[in-house]
């Protein structure tokens, strides 16, 4: 009987087959900056036009998850254009297709709220309708306000409490965060502080303490109506002193973008110490200022001092000695701080801190080395004895105060102990322990010290 025979495999005609296996693609993700741009508009026909301008906020990473990324999406695109008329935004987003690809797909909206909340709105008509049924909210809200300063279109200030003329088109009106209007203000300006504030939070709507200082320009439109633009703010606190008086610390200030580079922060912080003055309270002080904002503050600060007679002797006497010379081939070189006197002077008269006052008396004292040429040497050896002084904490002659964690059964935020210490240690910066990299960061900090004091001597030169 025969036998059915079975084909012979040749091993090497004929390898085994492996099994492929098939992998999905991973998401990466793509990072919110990158997917979303931010238009600013004050009318609907400039949503979605070429001309519409374009804000650059911050950072728009922190919104989203921990690693700022977007995930689940492909061709993903989002575009958002905030009012510049009832700061209400609409958010359009487009992609092509959504697929989880191991980091879940990112809920949009719920990321998109963080920043704007109640501001935002679903339907591009209904954002398109704001235009027309909130033209007036910034009229609305400010109608209760305290109007402090005018501002015509000259450049002229009348800094006489609710006094106008009518050719004034800037005002800036002063409003009590406490108060409801003034409060739902602030709730639509929030997403701009977030966006473009730096390192800011908002602050507590229900609080009395805090006021608003709204920039406004009135303008009259095609049909003769006069419409209230909001070019910019400033938040105050006010804080109590002991023992009858009270301080007032600029918080957050915000120009839109727009409007930027034009003066208008400069003559919010005028007002501000205006009304210092005017209300005779202790200081002024500034929360955390920025770079650019404290050029501007001294700037301005630099032009009233100059013009302050009691300090004036102070100032030249400390040039004089200054001139006399060769203070950079001395082993010590002195620190050349203003008097007391002045500096109480100052605080009493011009509401300017001690902190601020001796920024600016470095800035006085170059503008009176007339010419400063001769004397750069001897004028940089004391700005490095200055900043060596208050980095690395030796005679600087002030103390300083530090906190200290102590061990509690109480809540911990609440355990502490504050004393003064007599080293300026609360003042000092962390330095390499390397001799010659410390060097090389002191110098650097002289260098840009000396250059920012050179750039607010130009500013008011050419004022």
């Amino acid at each position: 009987m025969g036998q059915k025979q079975q084909p012979t495999a040749d091993p090497i005609s004929e390898p085994k087959k492996r099994r492929r296996v098939g992998f999905s693609n991973i998401d990466v993700g793509i990072e919110a900056n990158q997917c979303i741009l931010i238009y600013l508009v004050s009318s609907k026909e400039e949503v979605g036009a070429s001309h519409s301008f374009r804000i650059s906020p911050v950072d728009l990473n922190g919104f989203f998850d921990e690693d700022g990324k977007i995930y689940g999406y492909n061709g993903l695109k989002i575009t958002i254009w905030v009012s510049s008329v009832s700061f209400h935004a609409f958010a359009d987003i487009k992609f092509q297709s959504t697929s989880d690809g191991g980091k879940g797909i990112t809920d949009l909206k719920s990321s998109l709220q963080r920043i704007f909340a109640d501001t935002l709105v679903d339907n591009k008509d209904d954002f398109l309708q704001t235009f027309s049924t909130e033209s007036h909210f910034v009229r609305s809200i400010i109608s209760d306000g305290e109007i402090l300063q005018h501002k015509t279109s000259n450049g002229h200030v009348d800094s006489n409490n609710h006094l106008g003329t009518a050719t004034s088109d800037v005002e800036v009106v002063r409003m009590v965060i406490g108060n409801t209007a003034a409060g739902h203000l602030y709730s639509r300006l929030v997403p701009l502080v977030l966006l473009l504030i730096d390192g800011s939070n908002p602050i507590d709507v229900d609080d009395p303490g805090w006021e608003l200082y709204v920039l406004i320009q009135k303008k009259s439109d095609e049909h003769g109506d006069t419409q209230h633009k909001l070019l910019g703010f400033t938040a105050v606190y006010r804080f109590y002193h002991y023992p009858d008086s009270t301080r007032l610390r600029l918080s957050q200030i915000l120009v839109l973008p727009p409007y930027q580079h034009k003066g208008y922060g400069g003559h919010l912080v005028e007002v501000l110490s205006n009304v210092a003055i005017l209300e005779d309270v202790y200081d002024l002080t500034v929360e955390e200022p920025l770079d650019y904002f404290q050029h501007v503050r001294t700037s301005i600060d630099i032009k009233r001092l100059l013009l302050f007679a009691p300090i004036q002797d102070a100032v030249n006497s400390t040039v004089s000695y200054l001139k006399q010379g060769k203070l950079s081939k001395k082993t010590h070189v002195p620190c050349f701080n203003p008097p007391v006197s002045a500096v109480e002077d100052v605080r009493k008269t011009l509401k300017i801190n001690r902190k601020q006052f001796l920024q600016c008396w470095e800035v006085l004292i170059y503008l009176g080395l007339d010419p400063v040429d001769k004397y750069m040497e001897d004028f940089v050896a004391i700005i490095s004895s200055r900043v060596k002084a208050d980095v690395l904490g030796k005679d600087s002659g002030s103390s300083g105060k530090q906190v200290v964690e102590v061990p509690s059964d109480y809540n911990p935020e609440m355990s502490f102990v504050m004393f003064r210490s007599q080293d300026s240690e609360a003042a000092r910066v962390w330095m390499d322990e390397n001799q010659t990299n410390q060097e090389e960061q002191l110098q650097q900090l002289v260098d840009e010290r000396v250059k920012e004091i050179k750039l607010i001597a130009q500013k008011v030169h050419h004022v």
